[in-house]
Order: C-alpha cells, then structure tokens, then sequence
C-alpha cells in the first residue's frame, strides 16, 4: 500500500499551507480581516497535521504531531516591513501573489484529499474515510476564501 506516501504528502503540504497562511497574516497586519481569518485557517491546517500525524500509525507512518506554529523572529520582521509602508501599491500586488499562493496550496491539497477519500472507500475504511471527509471540507473552504479575496482586490488593484 503507498497510502503511507499520500499521508506522508498531506502531512507536509498541511504544515506549508499553515505556514503560508500564518506568513500572509503577519505580511497583511494591518488589514483585520486578512489577518485574522488567515490565521483562523491556518489552525485549521495545523489541526489537519495533529489528525493525519494519529492516523499515520496506523499505516506504519511517523509523522510529526506538532504543526508549524508561529513565525520565526526573522521572518515576522522582514514581513513587518507591510506595516510600514501602509496601502502602497506594492502591497497590494504581494496581497494578490500570496492569496495565489494560498489558493494554489489548497487546491493542491484538496486534491489529496480527494486521492485519500478514494483510497478509504476502496480499502472501506470508514475512519480514514471519516477523517476525510472532516478535512477535506477545511481545505475547500480556505481555498474558496483564497479565491473570493482574490476576486474582491484584483480589479481594484490591477485596473487603479
């Protein structure tokens, strides 16, 4: 079986989107919303890791249970620099790129998900399958947020 490989795949693009989101909140301080919800998601992720690092096991996988958590101190001070230089619209624009990243990692995801969902159906492993489908749904939902933020900024960005 290379469900084991799939986990293994899950587990590290959950920690890369729960970094990414957490990267796109601190960039993106000084809008509330992005900020907030961002980080809202990212726990989702950081769930996903915990449940897919329990679910391993049982596939002979290790998988590390702690999630990516806060920023570096590094990092949280090159991203700072979004506070200081405000609206410009350099931001914006890297508001644009990093909602793409976001979508684009999620809907990777999903895809996996998709692939696990599968996989538990033909096994008929109702608590793989389970697991399933209480993650997949999170992903779709931070995609679709990825996607309407960025259908709300980029004509205002891109045409002003």
């Amino acid at each position: 079986m290379k469900i084991g490989l799939l986990l293994h795949e899950l587990h590290r693009d959950e920690n890369d989107l729960a970094h990414e989101l957490l990267r796109v909140s601190e960039r993106h301080k000084v809008d509330h919303e992005i900020y907030h919800v961002a980080r809202d998601l990212a726990r989702w992720s950081q769930r996903h890791v915990r449940t897919l690092a329990d679910i391993g096991e049982r596939f002979g996988v290790r998988l590390d249970p702690d999630p990516v958590d806060e920023l570096k101190t590094a990092e949280r001070l090159r991203d700072r620099a979004s506070e200081l230089v405000g609206r410009k619209p350099q931001v914006a624009l890297l508001l644009l790129r990093d909602l793409r990243e976001v979508y684009i990692k999620a809907a990777g995801l999903s895809v996996d998900w998709e692939m696990l969902g599968q996989a538990a159906q033909g096994l008929k492993d109702t608590e793989l399958l389970a697991t399933v489908q209480s993650c997949h749904p999170d992903t779709l939902r931070q995609m679709r947020w990825a996607n309407a933020k960025l259908k709300e900024s980029s004509t205002q960005v891109l045409v002003s």
